[in-house]
């Protein structure tokens, strides 16, 4: 234990987090102001460790896109971009980052700079065609690196073999491909001593991110993975690699493990623990919320701070004998879980089930992302046939309140914890809604 007076731990992270979050925002308005340049980058994959090291602002247009969405304003992006001509039906967070181009960055957290150039991965299929927009509108250099995914259900291969090797050194090669040309657009040459250090405080957000989601197994649970855990991953994706990320996250651990040590819950009446699946409904982010706490339920983890952490929960270490290598290995690792993590998520779900002792599983398909919602139906019969895990479907939006329906959600989730409550008592067949 620290100096840090007791009392002060519990909400520090919340606390700090928000500040650190807006501290982000204002340094991306500066640049923003002098015409400075910004990478363009996604959560899953992002290449953080690699332009921090050229001091390249680091723009995350998803995490963009849904704070207009917390914030109450989505629906006004969402008709600049559809009068512009884009469709109702494609992703909600492309149109909001659309809108936020064509009114010169003005953005609600404060003004986003241009892209100098875009880093993306194969995580998401809708990233390529994003950032063909980001080439087309600013004719700035779009870097793709091409992650091979898991080819078998969700059976990964290895570091030793052979197959993984191959995969690795194409990662590799790619890498080092975007390292070539941030010297090119920087004009700074690549100093390995620093993107070891970079690597190192990637190294500690990793190993924390992994002993946060451990911690949560506690009973009561010290965090909600859907409302907390949306802080953190702000935090994790716009600091990682960097010093105050690494100490935040030390700082987040210490909380939750004084949490644990006093059995200080998220909530003072932890009935039901839950598993989240998909992506939030940030149109009414906090009533969404309300309508399983007000059951008792908390979100004890969720399929969203693995996918949308980049891989971060699996606490992979960064060899910083190797670290171009290495760098490409936990690339090649973190991806492949965020990909498996939306592709295979019930064995993904069953695990977090089995460790985080859950009563229940909600299935939240989106309609702005098939990505992340196509087969969750597939997927969530999978698992109550294999396991007999209770679970709830409910549909809704990450970004448009127009198909956004609370009364329907309402009854769908009353009904579920009815039931929840009905087996709890009498021990029956699982739940389905």
């Amino acid at each position: 234990m620290t100096a840090t007076v007791p009392s002060s731990l519990p909400g520090r992270g919340n606390r700090d987090g928000a500040e650190l979050f807006r501290r982000w925002f204002a340094e991306l308005d500066e640049v923003a102001a002098r015409g400075g340049p910004a990478a363009y980058v996604f959560v899953m994959g992002s290449l953080n460790e690699v332009l921090k090291t050229f001091d390249l602002p680091v723009v995350f247009p998803e995490i963009n896109s849904l704070q207009t969405a917390v914030r109450r304003v989505a629906h006004e992006y969402l008709a600049v971009a559809e009068d512009h001509g884009y469709s109702p039906d494609i992703c909600g967070y492309v149109k909001a980052d659309v809108a936020t181009q064509l009114r010169g960055g003005q953005h609600p957290m404060g003004r986003i700079p241009k892209p100098a150039l875009s880093v993306l991965t194969n995580a998401c299929n809708t990233y390529v065609k994003w950032a063909e927009i980001w080439e087309r509108m600013h004719h700035t250099p779009m870097v793709t690196i091409d992650v091979p995914g898991t080819r078998q259900g969700g059976d990964r291969t290895a570091r030793g073999d052979g197959d993984f090797e191959a995969d690795r050194r194409y990662v590799e090669t790619q890498v080092l491909e975007l390292i070539a040309l941030c010297e090119k657009l920087t004009g700074k040459r690549f100093d390995i001593d620093r993107f070891r250090e970079v690597l190192t405080h990637a190294n500690t957000m990793s190993r924390c991110w992994a002993r946060l989601l451990e911690l949560n197994r506690a009973r009561p649970a010290v965090m909600n993975a859907l409302t907390d855990g949306t802080i953190y991953l702000g935090v994790a994706n716009g600091f990682r690699g960097s010093a105050e990320g690494a100490r935040y996250f030390e700082d987040l651990v210490e909380e939750m493990e004084y949490k644990v040590a006093q059995g200080i819950g998220t909530s003072t009446e932890e009935r039901y623990r839950l598993i989240f699946v998909g992506v939030p409904c940030y149109p009414i982010f906090r009533r969404f919320n309300e309508l399983f706490t007000d059951w008792g339920g908390v979100f004890v983890n969720s399929t969203y701070l693995w996918f949308a952490s980049g891989g971060a929960n699996r606490g992979f270490q960064y060899d910083l004998a190797n670290p171009i290598a290495s760098l490409a290995e936990g690339l090649l690792v973190s991806v492949r879980d965020a990909m498996d993590s939306m592709f295979h998520q019930d064995l993904v779900v069953a695990e977090m089930y089995r460790d985080c002792q859950a009563d229940g599983v909600i299935y939240h398909p989106i309609k702005s992302c098939r990505t992340v919602s196509t087969g969750l139906a597939d997927g969530r019969r999978h698992l109550t046939e294999r396991h007999g895990i209770p679970s709830l479907f409910i549909e809704s939006d990450m970004m448009d309140r127009r198909v956004v329906s609370e009364a329907q959600m309402k009854n769908r989730i009353d009904a579920f914890f009815e039931g929840l409550g009905s087996r709890r008592r009498h021990g029956g067949a699982g739940v389905t809604n």
